[in-house]
C-alpha cells in the first residue's frame, strides 16, 4: 500500500554574527509563522476521516470486520462535513504536479476533469543533514501528522531550524467517498475482502503534492505568488479561511 502520510513548505535559518542578531530573530519568527500557516491548509475533517479509514484498514487486515464498521461511518461523516467546510482545493489531476517523494503509480493516467480535493495531510521531508535529535524532531512530527495532530506537529517542528520541504496529501473527495461507501456496504454484508479492496483504494488515491502549490493559491491578488499559482494550477482554488481545530 502506498505510504499513508500527509504537505508545506518550511525554511528555516539562523545568523550567527552579533550584528545579524535582529534579522536572525525575525526570520526565525517568519518560519514558524509559515509553519503554522501552512499547516493551516490541511482540513481537520479531512485528517480525521483518513485517521478513521487507516484504523478500519487495520481492523479489516485483521479480520475484525465488525470492529471496522464504526470507522467507515466515523469518515463517511468526516468527509461530509469535509465536503462542506472552505478546506477545498479545486483542480484537475492532470494540473497537479506530484511530489519526487510519492510519484503517481507507474500506468497511471491523471485526469483532465475538475474535481475537488480535499488536504488530509501531510508529511516533512528532510532537504539536508539533520542532526540526530533534529531528525527524531521531524519523525515525530510527521507521526503527529498522521494521527491528525497538525498543531502539535507545529509545535515539534520548532526545535527543526533547517530547510525542510513539507508536502500535502489530497484526496479526491468523490472517488474516496465512493469507495468508502462501497467499504460499508461489504462489511455488512460480511465480506471484509471487498471491503478492505475498498478502503485501500481510498488511502491509494492519494495525490501528494507541494505545499507551495496551496500557499500560491492561498496568497492574495496581487502578492508574489500568484503567479506561480497560475502556471501551477490554473483552474485550482483553496479557501483561506482559519482551519478549525485538529482531531486530539
Amino acid at each position: 500500500m502506498k505510504k499513508i502520510a500527509l504537505s508545506l513548505m518550511l525554511a528555516a535559518g539562523l545568523a550567527t554574527a552579533p550584528t545579524f542578531a535582529h534579522a536572525a530573530s525575525a526570520h526565525v519568527a517568519w518560519e514558524k509563522y509559515k509553519a503554522g500557516r501552512s499547516l493551516k491548509h490541511l482540513s481537520a475533517d479531512g485528517q480525521r476521516a483518513f485517521g478513521d479509514l487507516i484504523q478500519a484498514h487495520d481492523l479489516l487486515a485483521a479480520g475484525k470486520t465488525e470492529q471496522a464498521i464504526p470507522f467507515l461511518y466515523d469518515a463517511s461523516k468526516s468527509l461530509t462535513a469535509a465536503s462542506k467546510a472552505d478546506k477545498k482545493f479545486v483542480a484537475a489531476e492532470a494540473s497537479l504536479t506530484p511530489a519526487p517523494q510519492h510519484p503517481a503509480a507507474p500506468g497511471h493516467t491523471p485526469s483532465s476533469t475538475q474535481e475537488t480535493w480535499i488536504p488530509v495531510g501531510g508529511e516533512f521531508v528532510e532537504t539536508e543533514t539533520l542532526a540526530p535529535e533534529k531528525k527524531a524532531a521531524v519523525a515525530a512530527a510527521n507521526g503527529q501528522l498522521k494521527a491528525g495532530k497538525a498543531p502539535q506537529a507545529a509545535e515539534t517542528m520548532q526545535v527543526v531550524d533547517d530547510k525542510l520541504d513539507f508536502i500535502v496529501a489530497l484526496a479526491p473527495l468523490n472517488a474516496t467517498q465512493g469507495a468508502v461507501n462501497r467499504a460499508q456496504v461489504f462489511t455488512e454484508g460480511h465480506n471484509p475482502q471487498d471491503a478492505l479492496d475498498a478502503v485501500t483504494q481510498a488511502l491509494n488515491g492519494l495525490v501528494f503534492v507541494d505545499d507551495s502549490l496551496l500557499d500560491a493559491q492561498a496568497a492574495p491578488a496581487g502578492a508574489p505568488a500568484a503567479a506561480s499559482a497560475a502556471s501551477a494550477a490554473p483552474a485550482a482554488s483553496v479557501a483561506t479561511q482559519p482551519a478549525a481545530k485538529a482531531a486530539q
